[in-house]
């Protein structure tokens, strides 16, 4: 029986490393024991709510990483967020003083810094071509994503780019419902633009998910094949936010019988750069 990152009947073939024009700088296998945290850091937005609130639930079976949701894992931020739980890694962080609202990826007028978080940069590209090869988690009120936010060294560097979001009561045996594309947040220089497409396949299996984001555009691919461009573009260094999500107001009665935890499965993650051209890697 095939173990996870290896081949199973609907699963679409992993990519080749090598891409005409790119240059890879970091390949995530979670091939490993123990996270990289020289890689990830595995907290979601810790300066809202702190760490150990923002703690994701993981394990690395040795390879691929399995994202859970747990029966017992508390809400992240319930005063702001309701009962959402997640389990995220990011790759920097950064953040104002406590009682402040300067901090990363502020999405509600209300939030204020509870726990500092020194700047940190694991991972934070501009411009390059990224991509990540997962299993979506087939029940309602679940979903998985890679995206992007600004490290926001100043409050209109806050755009996000939308790799792939799957969510479990858009996928069935035949389709598959992907959303991608931009959020402007705070960056004038961006306009929201997000598209809604339906796939013939199940992302309960193996799929890739990409864009290549140039200065002037963003191209996405499924399956390494381009499936739209986005003729905009963030101008500054991002961080990559690796989530699992429990949606509350998604959940449906069935879902409750499902067995725990809930899980999302990433077999890798790549970032390329450009081998000619403007492209900068931040890190520490």
């Amino acid at each position: 029986m095939p173990v996870d990152g290896e081949a199973r009947q609907g699963d679409a073939p992993p990519n080749t490393a090598d891409r005409e024009g790119y240059r890879l700088e970091f390949d995530e296998q979670f091939d490993t024991a123990v996270l990289d945290e020289a890689r990830w850091l595995p907290f979601y937005l810790p300066h809202w709510s702190g760490q150990e609130r923002a703690r994701a639930r993981f394990s690395l079976p040795g390879k691929g990483l399995h994202l859970h949701i747990e029966q017992d894992q508390q809400p992240w931020l319930p005063e702001i967020d309701g009962q959402l739980r997640t389990s995220t890694l990011q790759t920097g962080r950064r953040s104002g003083g406590v009682g402040s609202s300067d901090g990363q990826h502020r999405f509600h007028p209300d939030l204020r810094v509870r726990e500092a978080q020194a700047p940190l940069r694991l991972y934070t590209p501009r411009f390059g071509f990224f991509e990540t090869r997962l299993r979506a988690v087939p029940i309602p009120g679940y979903m998985v994503a890679l995206w992007m936010i600004g490290f926001e060294e100043r409050p209109e560097e806050s755009g996000e780019i939308c790799v792939c979001e799957l969510f479990g009561q858009d996928l069935t045996p035949d389709s598959t419902v992907v959303r991608s594309g931009v959020h402007p947040w705070r960056d004038p220089s961006l306009r929201e633009e997000f598209h809604v497409d339906t796939y013939a396949f199940d992302a309960s299996h193996f799929h890739t998910y990409a864009v290549d984001w140039k200065p002037d555009r963003l191209e996405f691919f499924v399956d390494d094949v381009h499936v739209r461009t986005i003729h905009q573009s963030p101008q500054y260094e991002m961080q990559f936010m690796l989530s699992l999500y429990e949606l509350p107001t998604q959940l449906t009665p069935g879902a409750a019988a499902r067995p725990w935890p809930r899980t999302a499965v990433v077999d890798y993650v790549r970032g390329y750069r450009p081998v000619d051209g403007d492209a900068v890697s931040g890190r520490e």
